[in-house]
């Protein structure tokens, strides 16, 4: 029972993870014994993070840009040169546009679409030889998408895309569950409410009336994402696939 949380050990790639949950989530890994790989497109953000997580434990950075299906390539590609398997995908990386709906252009609808659910899938896809090398009946590997509660409410903001495309990944994540068992690779997904990140900044303008708009009275904090996401990478969750875990201070419970 001691180690039926434990990461020590396992090789996890944790793209977006410069920043934000991402951020969070490889941060929790390292700390927690793992060798993690970090992504995202912006080189210096990158560099930083990897020079502040390496203090902690193994941090390996990796620039790419998971919005084209070359960079999604190129990603896999210099993986696998350093690795003969993977234990653990976090398809952290997405973007977000908010427009009024008379004026939402389709580059913003694009744009989200492309990062936030083609990546997911494509990503996934290439990486499955070294998901498969991991994974074994009592210790799968694992895929974790990231969600949000607006796949599963309305938003006060107009981001039409962002909503919907988070809707398609927790479809995505029951599909790619259903279709990668025989593979003992589990694939599940969380739904963060209000978490800090860039996205979320001009929200964090106001923090007060952000906590009070919340049931739990804050927003969400490194343990909340780093604790959720080790449990579906640990023993503790092995029987469990195709799941969604809802991580909002008891946003969606509560709303009217």
């Amino acid at each position: 029972m001691q180690d039926l949380f434990s990461v020590a050990g396992k090789t996890a790639l944790v793209t977006g993870g410069s920043r934000g949950i991402g951020a969070m989530i490889a941060e929790g890994f390292v700390r927690s014994g793992a060798k993690v790989y970090i992504t995202s497109r912006k080189v210096k953000e990158l560099e930083e993070t990897q020079q502040r997580l390496s203090k902690l434990g193994e941090c390996i950075a990796i620039p790419s840009d998971l919005s084209q299906l070359e960079g999604i390539s190129q990603l896999a590609e210099a993986l696998a040169a350093k690795e003969s398997k993977l234990d653990i995908l976090i398809n952290n990386a997405g973007a977000t546009w908010g427009s009024p709906i008379d004026e939402f252009p389709e580059s913003g609808w694009d744009k989200v679409m492309d990062l936030n659910v083609k990546s997911v899938f494509f990503l996934s896809q290439k990486l499955l030889p070294l998901l498969r090398e991991s994974g074994t009946k009592n210790d799968p590997a694992r895929i974790v998408n990231l969600s949000s509660i607006y796949a599963l409410r309305y938003s006060q903001q107009p981001t039409f895309s962002y909503s919907a495309s988070k809707a398609a990944v927790i479809q995505l994540t029951q599909q790619l569950a259903a279709s990668l068992i025989k593979d003992h690779i589990n694939v599940n997904a969380i739904a963060p409410g209000m978490f800090p990140s860039s996205m979320t900044a001009f929200l964090m303008e106001d923090e007060e009336a952000l906590n009070n708009s919340i049931p739990m009275g804050r927003v969400g904090a490194l343990e909340d994402a780093a604790g959720t996401v080790i449990y579906l990478c640990s023993r503790a969750s092995s029987y469990m696939t195709g799941g969604l875990l809802v991580l909002d201070g008891g946003s969606v419970a509560n709303a009217s």
